[in-house]
């Protein structure tokens, strides 16, 4: 049987056309490694999987793309697990709807992890643009915490100057150890996932890779920005996260629940209950303030 390198992993959700071009870029890339897509398609409304199907006939015939059609949408964390569960590459790598791989990353990210020297890695990204050139300043970025979340939120810059959540002090295109990468370009390893579990699914489409990043540096694997490779990241347009208009008020919800279950799951031990309970009252206050104002887009 054929020894498969790499499991690549793109959930779909009424976006027929990023889709199509995000798997084309894969497809379109060389690499020296072998590979499998599956195409994870999260019970999309329009008829986007079908068209994928169609277009897509040939590689889904000889098995590199491999399709799973849920019959529910249970959330990104777990249409990914479900692929991870059938994947038989010795690496993983959630790759969003919404991206375009650029030449060579996918080689020059494997080449990387796969080296002798870096196998204390457990999580790799690349730099993440945006459609625009600039930098998806989520993909280098420090944990969330009560300080670093409040500055943020109130636009407070440290005494450098500079944004220590998103890590604005390094290089773009630097390599370095960081605390977490973006869930729209994140390679990793299957010995790191039989060791920390699959991704929590109790979040819905945001704060899961968070999640496994922290997990994954608790268990004394390390987390690295890549900088020497690149995807193009379309953000938003698979989660109608454009803020000159209306947004589904499911999708500003599951946002604040992320920062909750976060918070929740690994903070809540470490201060004390009057924080704790401020840290609560600001989620739930942000969430407020965020729909309201939602129903004043166009």
């Amino acid at each position: 049987m054929r020894k498969i390198d790499l499991s690549i992993i793109i959930v779909n959700y009424n976006t027929f056309k990023l889709t199509k071009e995000t798997i084309d870029s894969c497809l379109a890339e060389p690499t020296h490694y072998t590979y499998e897509i599956f195409l994870v398609d999260n019970k999309s409304t329009d008829d986007s999987l079908e068209k994928l199907e169609d277009y897509f006939k040939d590689e889904i015939s000889r098995g590199t793309i491999k399709v799973i059609a849920n019959s529910h949408n249970d959330g990104f964390a777990k249409a990914n697990n479900l692929a991870i569960e059938q994947a038989e590459g010795e690496y993983i790598l959630l790759l969003n709807s919404d991206t375009l791989i650029k030449e060579a990353t996918i080689d020059k990210c494997m080449d990387f992890i796969t080296e002798g020297i870096h196998a204390d890695v457990g999580a790799l990204g690349c730099k993440v643009s945006l459609a625009d050139g600039s930098l998806d300043k989520a993909c280098k970025r420090s944990f969330p915490n009560p300080i670093n979340s409040f500055y943020k939120l109130f636009h407070i810059k440290t005494d450098s100057g500079k944004d220590d959540y998103n890590l604005d002090n390094l290089d773009d295109d630097g390599v370095y150890e960081i605390d977490c990468l973006v869930g729209a370009f994140m390679l990793v390893r299957k010995t790191t996932i039989d060791d920390i579990g699959l991704l929590d699914d109790t979040f819905f489409m945001y704060g899961e890779d968070i999640d496994w990043c922290y997990r994954i540096k608790q268990a004394g694997w390390k987390v690295v920005y890549f900088g020497e490779a690149e995807i193009i990241h379309y953000k938003g347009a698979s989660s109608e996260d454009e803020k000159s208009k209306k947004r589904n008020p499911k999708i500003i919800y599951e946002f604040y629940r992320a920062m909750y279950i976060f918070y929740k799951k690994h903070y809540t031990k470490k201060y004390n209950i009057f924080l704790n309970i401020a840290v609560y009252i600001g989620i739930a206050l942000l969430l407020a303030v965020n729909l309201i104002k939602n129903l004043f887009r166009s």
